[in-house]
């Protein structure tokens, strides 16, 4: 099986249609289309490192094609990302944790440094290093 059907088998998988992939991952329809395409564009490790856990999939076997597609019971256990517990009683904060988490990948970085700035400023900390986390 090419990297190309295990993307699209995975996508098929966990019922989302190449759009809907494409919003998770975030990136266009067409760059789904690309990499489920017979003789399209292979993604970054970065991408299929997001198709795999938004797809529920082995990262190993849609990289690859080795071992099993699906997670054993226990690897989707360990999969869960601590902060994915939502241990957070702020509602400030929640609301900040839910909006990176909707956020676009590319998004990311970009918000996370306008905090720390906005942070920096209230803080008075001025313009050095933000804190290390």
């Amino acid at each position: 099986m090419t990297p190309q059907q295990r993307i699209r088998l995975a996508r098929r998988h966990c019922g989302l249609s190449q759009a809907a992939l494409g919003a998770a991952v975030g990136v266009q329809r067409s760059a789904v289309g690309h990499w489920e395409a017979a003789r399209g564009k292979y993604p970054s490790v970065a991408h299929l490192r997001e198709i795999a856990m938004v797809t529920g999939v082995q990262f190993e076997w849609l990289a690859t094609g080795r071992g099993t597609m699906s997670l054993s019971a226990d690897t989707a256990l360990d999969s869960v990302a601590a902060a994915d517990a939502l241990l957070v009683d702020d509602p400030l904060e929640l609301r900040l944790l839910v909006a990176f988490r909707e956020a676009p990948t590319r998004s990311k970085a970009p918000l996370v440094e306008v905090v720390e700035q906005l942070a920096q400023l209230r803080t008075g900390r001025g313009r050095g290093k933000p804190a290390s986390v």
